[in-house]
Protein backbone atom coordinates (compact mmCIF):
# COMPACT_ATOMS: atom_id res chain seq x y z
CA UNK A 1 0.00 0.00 0.00
CA UNK A 2 1.49 3.51 -1.41
CA UNK A 3 2.28 5.66 1.74
CA UNK A 4 -1.65 7.58 2.93
CA UNK A 5 -1.60 11.52 1.68
CA UNK A 6 -3.46 14.16 3.83
CA UNK A 7 -4.86 17.54 3.48
CA UNK A 8 -6.57 20.43 5.58
CA UNK A 9 -7.72 23.92 4.20
CA UNK A 10 -8.44 26.98 6.08
CA UNK A 11 -11.49 28.63 4.90
CA UNK A 12 -13.36 31.67 5.61
CA UNK A 13 -16.68 31.62 6.40
CA UNK A 14 -19.18 34.66 7.04
CA UNK A 15 -22.37 34.61 6.03
CA UNK A 16 -22.40 35.03 2.69
CA UNK A 17 -19.22 33.01 1.90
CA UNK A 18 -17.31 30.10 2.48
CA UNK A 19 -14.21 30.07 0.61
CA UNK A 20 -10.59 28.37 1.06
CA UNK A 21 -7.77 30.54 1.48
CA UNK A 22 -4.89 28.58 2.41
CA UNK A 23 -4.17 24.33 2.17
CA UNK A 24 -1.39 22.30 2.84
CA UNK A 25 -0.84 18.62 1.84
CA UNK A 26 1.46 15.77 2.03
CA UNK A 27 3.19 14.51 -0.75
CA UNK A 28 5.78 11.29 -0.81
CA UNK A 29 7.74 10.56 2.45
CA UNK A 30 5.53 12.56 4.50
CA UNK A 31 6.78 15.57 3.58
CA UNK A 32 4.39 18.71 2.80
CA UNK A 33 3.30 21.51 0.25
CA UNK A 34 1.48 24.65 1.91
CA UNK A 35 -0.07 27.29 0.39
CA UNK A 36 -2.20 30.85 0.60
CA UNK A 37 -4.87 30.94 -2.16
CA UNK A 38 -5.60 33.65 -4.07
CA UNK A 39 -9.88 34.06 -4.13
CA UNK A 40 -11.64 33.96 -7.44
CA UNK A 41 -13.66 36.86 -7.27
CA UNK A 42 -17.24 35.02 -7.39
CA UNK A 43 -15.82 33.92 -4.09
CA UNK A 44 -15.92 37.68 -2.55
CA UNK A 45 -19.41 38.73 -0.95
CA UNK A 46 -20.64 42.14 -2.60
CA UNK A 47 -20.61 44.09 0.59
CA UNK A 48 -16.63 42.63 0.99
CA UNK A 49 -17.17 41.22 4.63
CA UNK A 50 -15.10 38.70 5.11
CA UNK A 51 -14.99 38.81 9.24
CA UNK A 52 -11.14 38.37 10.23
CA UNK A 53 -9.93 37.51 6.96
CA UNK A 54 -7.10 39.68 5.28
CA UNK A 55 -8.62 40.29 1.84
CA UNK A 56 -5.54 42.44 0.43
CA UNK A 57 -2.80 39.47 2.19
CA UNK A 58 -5.11 37.04 -0.01
CA UNK A 59 -4.51 38.87 -3.15
CA UNK A 60 -1.24 39.51 -2.89
CA UNK A 61 0.28 36.62 -1.47
CA UNK A 62 -1.92 34.01 -2.62
CA UNK A 63 -0.96 31.44 -5.45
CA UNK A 64 -3.74 31.63 -8.39
CA UNK A 65 -6.11 28.94 -8.70
CA UNK A 66 -4.77 27.38 -11.68
CA UNK A 67 -1.48 27.14 -10.08
CA UNK A 68 -2.84 25.39 -7.56
CA UNK A 69 -4.98 22.70 -9.22
CA UNK A 70 -1.99 22.41 -11.38
CA UNK A 71 0.25 21.15 -8.52
CA UNK A 72 -2.82 19.09 -6.76
CA UNK A 73 -2.84 17.08 -10.24
CA UNK A 74 1.10 16.38 -10.10
CA UNK A 75 1.79 15.50 -6.86
CA UNK A 76 -1.85 13.68 -5.53
CA UNK A 77 -3.61 11.86 -9.20
CA UNK A 78 -5.09 8.95 -8.52
CA UNK A 79 -5.41 9.01 -5.18
CA UNK A 80 -7.48 9.29 -1.74
CA UNK A 81 -6.51 12.03 0.64
CA UNK A 82 -7.46 11.69 3.95
CA UNK A 83 -8.56 14.90 6.17
CA UNK A 84 -9.41 15.00 9.67
CA UNK A 85 -13.10 15.43 9.14
CA UNK A 86 -13.73 18.30 11.09
CA UNK A 87 -14.42 20.68 8.08
CA UNK A 88 -16.29 20.99 5.03
CA UNK A 89 -13.45 19.94 2.95
CA UNK A 90 -14.67 18.16 0.06
CA UNK A 91 -16.72 21.43 -0.28
CA UNK A 92 -14.02 23.77 -0.45
CA UNK A 93 -11.88 21.56 -2.69
CA UNK A 94 -15.00 21.40 -5.29
CA UNK A 95 -14.91 25.52 -4.99
CA UNK A 96 -11.33 25.24 -6.22
CA UNK A 97 -11.16 22.95 -8.97
CA UNK A 98 -14.48 24.30 -10.12
CA UNK A 99 -13.40 28.03 -10.36
CA UNK A 100 -10.74 26.71 -13.19
CA UNK A 101 -13.09 24.00 -14.88
CA UNK A 102 -11.75 21.38 -13.53
CA UNK A 103 -12.42 18.07 -11.05
CA UNK A 104 -10.39 16.88 -8.79
CA UNK A 105 -7.69 14.07 -9.44
CA UNK A 106 -8.33 12.32 -6.13
CA UNK A 107 -10.66 11.27 -3.55
CA UNK A 108 -11.30 13.01 -0.18
CA UNK A 109 -11.80 10.28 2.87
CA UNK A 110 -11.79 10.78 6.27
CA UNK A 111 -8.94 9.80 8.46
CA UNK A 112 -11.00 7.13 10.40
CA UNK A 113 -11.55 5.01 6.94
CA UNK A 114 -7.60 4.76 7.13
CA UNK A 115 -6.79 4.38 10.73
CA UNK A 116 -9.51 1.56 11.88
CA UNK A 117 -8.40 0.79 15.24
CA UNK A 118 -9.42 4.28 16.75
CA UNK A 119 -12.76 5.88 16.88
CA UNK A 120 -13.80 8.69 15.25
CA UNK A 121 -13.95 10.99 18.78
CA UNK A 122 -10.38 8.89 19.57
CA UNK A 123 -9.01 10.79 16.65
CA UNK A 124 -10.31 13.78 17.39
CA UNK A 125 -8.99 14.08 20.22
CA UNK A 126 -5.32 12.13 19.66
CA UNK A 127 -5.03 15.05 16.89
CA UNK A 128 -5.79 17.76 19.57
CA UNK A 129 -3.55 16.20 21.87
CA UNK A 130 -0.59 16.12 19.42
CA UNK A 131 -1.32 19.66 18.62
CA UNK A 132 -0.93 20.92 21.73
CA UNK A 133 2.01 18.56 22.48
CA UNK A 134 4.15 19.97 19.69
CA UNK A 135 2.48 23.38 20.69
CA UNK A 136 0.99 23.88 17.27
CA UNK A 137 -1.90 26.22 16.09
CA UNK A 138 -4.76 23.92 14.80
CA UNK A 139 -5.89 26.69 12.54
CA UNK A 140 -2.88 26.70 10.54
CA UNK A 141 -3.16 23.79 7.77
CA UNK A 142 0.30 22.74 7.45
CA UNK A 143 -0.32 21.67 11.54
CA UNK A 144 -3.32 19.52 11.01
CA UNK A 145 -1.67 17.70 8.20
CA UNK A 146 1.35 17.60 10.33
CA UNK A 147 -0.93 15.86 12.97
CA UNK A 148 -2.67 13.51 10.82
CA UNK A 149 1.30 12.47 9.33
CA UNK A 150 1.85 11.85 13.26
CA UNK A 151 -1.14 9.75 13.75
CA UNK A 152 -0.65 7.68 10.35
CA UNK A 153 3.29 6.90 11.56
CA UNK A 154 2.17 5.88 15.26
CA UNK A 155 -0.61 3.85 13.27
CA UNK A 156 2.39 1.82 11.30
CA UNK A 157 1.34 4.00 8.03
CA UNK A 158 5.22 4.89 7.40
CA UNK A 159 8.34 2.72 7.73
Amino acid sequence: MPEPRFLDIEYCQTEDSLFPTAMAWSVENGQMKTVVIAPDDDWIPEDGDLGDVDLLYLEEQGVPLIEIVHELHQDLPDLTVYVDGMDPDEILIDKIFNAVGSEPPFEIAGIESLVTSLTREDLDDRRRQLLTDEGLEPQLPENGVYALLLIAREEGFFG
